[in-house]
């Protein structure tokens, strides 16, 4: 079994969308016994919830957001995942630098998809922003993972 975790700051907007996003078609394509998908986050407040607009804009995609709870990434065993994938640059040093063996297994989401073709490797945090930008960054999200999904 695959094990896939995503990382953000504070684990209730990007990793969130992404984790549970994800979870939705490993169900979808019947691969539930293939991949397991957890997130957390770098500076995450363990049991907050997502944000509403975060909630609102993954609803288009059929996805639940109302039961997430944010999870720190000390609370949980990172260590044990095969791929851990950043929503930015930052949140991949600041995991290896807490879990330096982990260098093979940690990459951002663009730069596991696109590798090398894609210059800007950061998904940018639409915390504290309107609709539109989580609209925004939800679709970003949404399109990555799938094709995340195309590689494992």
């Amino acid at each position: 079994m695959k094990s896939v975790m995503f990382v953000c700051t504070g684990n209730i907007c990007r990793s969130a969308m992404a984790h549970h996003y994800m979870q939705k078609r490993v169900y979808d394509l019947k691969k539930e016994n293939e991949i397991v998908v957890s997130s957390c986050g770098t500076q995450a407040e363990n049991g907050d919830r997502s944000t509403n607009n975060a909630i609102e804009v993954m609803k288009e995609y059929g996805v639940d957001l109302t039961k997430h709870r944010a999870t720190n990434m000390f609370d949980i065993d990172i260590e044990n995942y095969d791929l851990i994938i950043c929503m930015t640059q930052q949140h991949k040093y600041s995991i290896l630098a807490y879990f330096p063996k982990l260098k093979e297994k940690v990459f951002t989401l663009k730069e596991y998809v696109f590798g090398d073709k894609i210059n800007n490797v950061d998904i940018d945090d639409p915390w504290g922003y309107g609709i539109e930008i989580y609209k925004s960054c939800s679709k970003e999200i949404v399109d990555c993972v799938d094709k995340l999904l195309e590689k494992i």
